[in-house]
């Protein structure tokens, strides 16, 4: 039988709402400064602890999102099935939502104020839907129903909304061997304690669960949570079983002396903030872990107990810690005074007196469509530079949006990268917001996100997202959208290849369609099937019998091994991306009217581009594809279409697109014939062509070559 796996909870980071102790529930404020430090000391201390995760759960809400994403950048597993459900969102605080704490107390009384926040069934008076902080009007919140939707909620309906996310998904991944990782928010966590450890209706309200702190529960073969064992000395909250990574208020006292000495004390912020240069992704995270324990530590001895004030951190629960030790010696007493002591299995009052929620949890997977055209370029909407026109009209069509990932430090040296998991350059991390703000600027929103498993697509799908402000959306990730692999050439300079090699042979390996680089061997560190997440994840390609073989022998045990690529030409990786699309992203999006983003590397997007825009295989290795520009596909003109940037400038002039642009920008034309009206701006193209000699369109057509030449 598989062994359970674990479970870790986290509750998201300080939001802005936190701090001014404001009523939030299912409203969407961001984390605060602080909140971002919790969070990242938080993975520090998983990732001290040796923590793996395998699935990661979350709610709809950004501060638990985003919390979700700092937590897996850190740990460096953003390549990691997210799932985002609204019956992981807070507590519905009704018509006390985005109100004062401190002010609606004192004008309705701290009694019935606080009767809300603390007793289990008394519930806040509703939202009205005119309200507008009511999320049916929000799109995160399209797919449920009226009925789906709260109005106000008592601590029990909160808890009670969360049980099927249990029930339903993740106890199933724990049973099946799977860690997992939920970051939600107090009392969707509460919830899920409440039946994790059967804690009775009485006692949930001594349950408090503070922000940023991991918590981590173990399980036996029937997923009843395993108490700490007593030589652990570990820090528990009373009627838990889970374990807290760290004593809760710790890391609050440091950022807050840490705060005070930035301000007072010279060059403490330099010392705290110095680079630590020559250091793993890893060792960063335990050398800044480490800091931040000198900084607790400091703190611990310069604490003014007098001036301490008890802290409002959002919670409505109390908290109440306890040490093992502490257990184990209350425990004893009790048995030499002959009284019943078992601390794996106490007793507590089970609450079945409502009824469970039986409707499914469906985790929304939105979709979209796609076009293709010309030197098309679209405008930039005149809402943007008319003051008082209105807002900007939202594009509703099905449609495809593709973006090659943000520059890399291997993209800017000039190195071949392939599926090497390299991160965003400075430069990359601002294409990729640049990219997401002209899209908003133009009215885009999407329905669903598609990229591959590598950090440096992932993060620019991100960053895209965040500044549309829907990172609530899947994001759906598959390998098949990788980089090509480029076999032995991995990290290697194209100059020093071209050097080695001589220009010929380099041209062949870059360029040749089904050219394959020399391949890295089993045991190369760039080989795929070293690394993790190939390694455990990937399940959809068939064993190989030679690489079972060798890793058998060299484990001494017999070990399944997986046929993963040791070297790609272009047409391989085309073999596995156009078959990505066709089977996967055009039935379950494209073809339902979804508007789909993907964002994926160079030859990735090549491949869909051929495959859409009919280039020739002897011609798509002459396609560049510009980093963090967003290329248009609309299935209504067929036609790829770029994006006007305020700037005036031709995007063919601003950008790169090779020696087979021709066939990546033809007229856009409707079904009828008729030319596409989105199409606001030609430069030297269709508008245009009327004003110019047919001796000067005689030579442009010659510039732009062939396939303009035959279309025009």
């Amino acid at each position: 039988s598989v062994e359970p796996g674990t479970l870790i909870i986290v509750r998201h980071g300080d939001s802005v709402w936190n701090a001014n102790k404001t009523f939030t529930g299912w409203a969407d404020p961001d984390l605060s400064p602080q909140g971002y430090k919790e969070v990242e000391h938080a993975a520090r201390l998983l990732l001290e602890g040796g923590y793996k995760v395998d699935v990661v759960f979350t709610s709809r809400l950004k501060r638990a999102i985003r919390s979700t994403w700092l937590l897996l950048k850190e740990m460096n597993e953003v390549y990691l099935p997210v799932f985002k459900s609204w019956r992981l969102n807070e507590r519905m605080y009704g018509a006390l939502t985005g109100l004062s704490k401190s002010e609606t107390a004192e004008r309705l009384g701290a009694e019935l104020v606080q009767e809300w926040r603390g007793s289990l069934r008394s519930r806040p008076p509703p939202l009205s839907p005119a309200d507008p902080f009511y999320p049916g009007r929000d799109r995160r919140h399209s797919d449920l129903s009226p009925e789906q939707i709260p109005l106000t909620e008592s601590l029990l309906d909160c808890m009670e909304r969360t049980k099927p996310v249990w029930r339903d998904k993740i106890s199933y991944e724990l049973a099946a061997g799977r860690n997992v990782l939920v970051v939600a928010h107090a009392n969707t966590l509460r919830g899920l304690v409440k039946i994790i450890d059967g804690i009775g209706d009485d006692e949930i309200q001594d349950i408090a669960i503070p922000t940023g702190i991991p918590i981590v529960y173990k399980f036996d073969k029937d997923l009843n949570p395993i108490a700490p064992h007593p030589d652990q000395n570990a820090v528990t909250q009373v009627h838990m079983r889970g374990v807290f990574l760290e004593k809760p208020g710790l890391l609050k006292e440091a950022i807050k002396r840490e705060q005070e000495w930035c301000a007072n004390v010279p060059d403490f912020e330099r010392i705290m903030n110095r680079p630590s240069t020559g250091m793993s992704p890893l060792e960063r995270s335990l050398s800044k872990l480490e800091e931040i324990r000198k900084v607790q530590e400091w703190a611990d001895q310069t604490k003014n107990i007098s001036a301490e004030e008890e802290e409002d951190d959002g919670s409505d629960g109390k908290l109440t810690l306890v040490n093992q030790d502490e257990v184990w010696e209350k425990g004893i007493l009790e048995v030499e005074n002959g009284e019943y002591f078992d601390p794996d299995h106490p007793k507590f009052q089970l609450d079945n007196s409502e009824e469970e929620d039986e409707t499914e949890d469906v985790i929304a997977a939105p979709l979209y469509n796609a076009n293709d055209y010309i030197p098309c370029i679209s405008a930039m909407p005149a809402a943007n530079s008319v003051p008082g026109l209105g807002p900007i009209p939202v594009k509703r069509e099905a449609l495809i949006v593709m973006i090659r990932h943000g520059k890399t430090e291997n993209n800017k040296l000039k190195l071949f990268t392939g599926w090497d998991d390299v991160g965003l350059a400075v430069e990359g991390v601002e294409e990729a917001k640049q990219a997401g703000k002209l899209l908003k600027l133009h009215g885009f929103e999407f329905d669903a996100v598609y990229t591959s498993w590598l950090s440096r697509a992932i993060e620019t799908a991100w960053l895209v997202m965040d500044e549309l402000d829907c990172l609530w959306l899947p994001i759906i990730k598959s390998w098949r959208l990788n980089e090509r692999m480029y076999g032995d050439l991995t990290g290697l300079s194209k100059a020093m290849v071209q050097q080695r090699h001589g220009e010929k042979q380099f041209m062949a390996w870059r360029r040749g369609y089904a050219v394959k680089p020399p391949p890295v061997s089993s045991f190369s560190p760039q080989y795929p099937g070293n690394d993790m997440r190939y390694k455990k994840y990937l399940k959809d390609v068939r064993f190989s019998v030679s690489e079972t073989l060798i890793r058998s022998i060299e484990s001494k045990k017999f070990s399944l091994h997986r046929k993963l690529p040791k070297s790609e030409s272009l047409k391989d990786c085309m073999d596995r991306t156009i078959p990505y699309f066709t089977n996967q992203i055009l039935p379950e999006a494209v073809l339902k009217g979804k508007r789909v983003l993907i964002a994926s590397s160079e030859n990735a997007i090549r491949g869909l581009l051929m495959h859409l825009c009919d280039i020739p295989e002897d011609k798509i290795s002459g396609l560049e594809i510009p980093n963090g520009l967003p290329i248009i596909f609309d299935l209504n003109s067929k036609c790829v279409k770029l994006l006007d940037d305020g700037t005036g400038r031709d995007p063919l002039d601003v950008h790169d697109f090779g020696s087979s642009a021709q066939y990546l920008f033809r007229p856009c034309k409707m079904e009828d014939g008729s030319y596409d009206e989105t199409c606001d701006i030609s430069f030297m193209s269709n508008a245009t062509k009327d004003y110019i000699s047919d001796a000067d369109s005689e030579i442009i057509a010659r510039i732009r070559g062939p396939a303009a030449t035959k279309t025009a």
